[in-house]
């Protein structure tokens, strides 16, 4: 998919030319449904956080909770569910037997001008230890939940959760998380209590973006090293 959209791209500006296309074949993704809004216990949990201590994480991708995991994001996240592509993780958080939060974790995106800025690696360390970062593109505490702190509480665990999951799951490190945060929406404090560093915003414009004008709305990028070392191990001879 990734080369047919490349060559479509050359094709439409006039590098290439393709030849007349032979067949309409439909994109099975487009019938795609949607997730279905399963029944959960929606009864308030209004307590402190350190009542409900410990909670639960559980990686959920290829499991049979994944489908209530899909169904909370579709239905409680105002961004809602988007089939993931890549290296992914997704976590279900439990208080006791009861859901309280989802955080859904991918492979990277190629390119953020502050992050690469902050990391400060070459263009062929980037495209060779990419692998190496995890981006947080869910992250959702469910709307009956009302825990003083339990978001930044949630990332703090997470960051150790994730990263030994990584490992086990696809055979390789990770050393550094990110996460854009959209500012019209929110401001980013529960990255920010559990020490995750605003780096910047993003230009607004989209990876594919030609106009090199706003499109969309800003993001605050924020980023959250696994390790003391991550330049080196990220820009060097890292696997």
């Amino acid at each position: 998919m990734v080369c047919r959209g490349l060559m479509l791209e050359l094709h439409r500006a006039g590098h290439i030319r393709l030849p007349a296309k032979k067949r309409c074949v439909r994109n099975p993704l487009i019938d795609r449904k949607k997730p279905p809004k399963l029944t959960i216990d929606q009864s308030p949990i209004d307590a402190k956080l350190s009542k409900i201590k410990p909670l639960k994480f559980c990686q959920v991708r290829r499991t049979v909770s994944e489908r209530l995991f899909n169904s909370l994001i579709e239905h409680y996240h105002y961004l809602r569910y988007c089939h993931p592509v890549g290296e992914q993780l997704k976590y279900i958080i439990y208080f006791q037997q009861r859901p309280i939060a989802c955080l859904a974790w991918s492979s990277a995106p190629r390119h953020i001008g502050c992050r690469d800025r902050f990391i400060g690696w070459s263009a062929q360390s980037r495209k060779n230890h990419i692998h190496l970062l995890a981006y947080n593109t869910r992250f959702l505490i469910l709307p009956w939940v009302h825990i003083k702190s339990c978001a930044s509480h949630i990332l703090g665990r997470m960051a150790k959760v994730v990263s030994k999951d990584w490992q086990r799951i696809y055979n390789h490190p990770i050393y550094y998380l990110e996460t854009f945060v959209d500012k019209e929406r929110f401001a980013g404090t529960c990255y920010k209590a559990a020490n995750w560093i605003y780096l910047g915003d993003t230009t607004g414009r989209g990876k594919n973006d030609h106009t090199y004008k706003p499109n969309r709305s800003i993001k605050a990028v924020w980023g959250y090293p696994l390790s003391g070392n991550f330049r080196a191990l990220l820009s060097a001879g890292a696997g």
